[in-house]
């Protein structure tokens, strides 16, 4: 696996610190990463980007690159509409990672929104991209009521355009998990039919970059070159 596509169920669910976790443990196995965001929107003043936060969180060892940039926090295709700037389009991304690929180990590709957000007028999308690329999709999700529903979406979208669902990591895994959130654990690999492949905790966002870097493998399952042993943490969250 070169490129990974990385996409969420919704926004505001943890998805950059989610790539980053990819990012670092991969990093940590030796491999160099690039992550790739290709359409970053509505930024307040001095507030990083998707992109500069994956290297803050991660380190100066990952290439970070960003295709453009839109001033609304909008989807990209309205954002870019309303900007008078050009849309990012599928095939650009498409061939931006694939260059980014033949330089490095792993190539991250970090979608804006949901996997069906438009970047442009004719309706391209990420799964446009990861289609072209060829590239399997991490899904990233909530943890609580429902993402049951918003993860089989997006898998199910997934899988009506020939794609495949890598796997399903949860996003902002609560320190003090309800019913539901423990109750979904079990239940996200049978509506997506993608194995759980990691739970980011809380809050690891707000880290300073050497305990995250340290930290990341073990919220991460061996598939995405962690530590973290799923059964376990299912397991101990049922008792829980």
């Amino acid at each position: 696996m070169t490129v990974l596509v990385v996409t969420g169920t919704g926004t505001e669910i943890g998805k950059t610190v989610t790539t980053a976790a990819v990012a670092a443990a991969a990093l940590s196995g030796g491999r160099s990463v690039a992550v790739l965001k290709p359409a970053q929107t509505g930024l307040a003043p001095g507030e990083l980007s998707d992109a500069e936060e994956v290297t803050r969180l991660v380190g100066g060892e990952v290439t970070a690159v960003e295709l453009a940039r839109y001033p609304e926090p909008l989807a990209p295709a309205t954002a870019a509409l309303r900007a008078g700037l050009p849309p990012v389009r599928p095939h650009e991304v498409a061939d931006a990672a694939a260059k980014l690929a033949a330089e490095h180990d792993l190539v991250l590709v970090e979608g804006a929104g949901g996997l069906l957000v438009r970047f442009d007028a004719d309706g391209g999308t990420l799964a446009d991209a990861a289609r072209l690329l060829g590239a399997p999709v991490l899904v990233v999700a909530a943890a609580g009521l429902g993402t049951l529903n918003t993860t089989a979406l997006t898998t199910e979208a997934l899988r009506a355009r020939d794609l495949t669902p890598f796997g399903v990591v949860v996003g902002s895994w609560p320190e003090r998990p309800g019913l539901a959130a423990r109750c979904n654990l079990a239940d996200l690999p049978e509506v997506s039919g993608a194995p759980l492949l990691g739970a980011v905790p809380e809050g690891a966002g707000a880290l300073a970059h050497p305990a995250f870097r340290t930290s990341a493998p073990g919220w991460l399952a061996p598939e995405l070159g962690g530590t973290w042993d799923g059964a376990a943490f299912v397991a101990g969250a049922s008792a829980s």
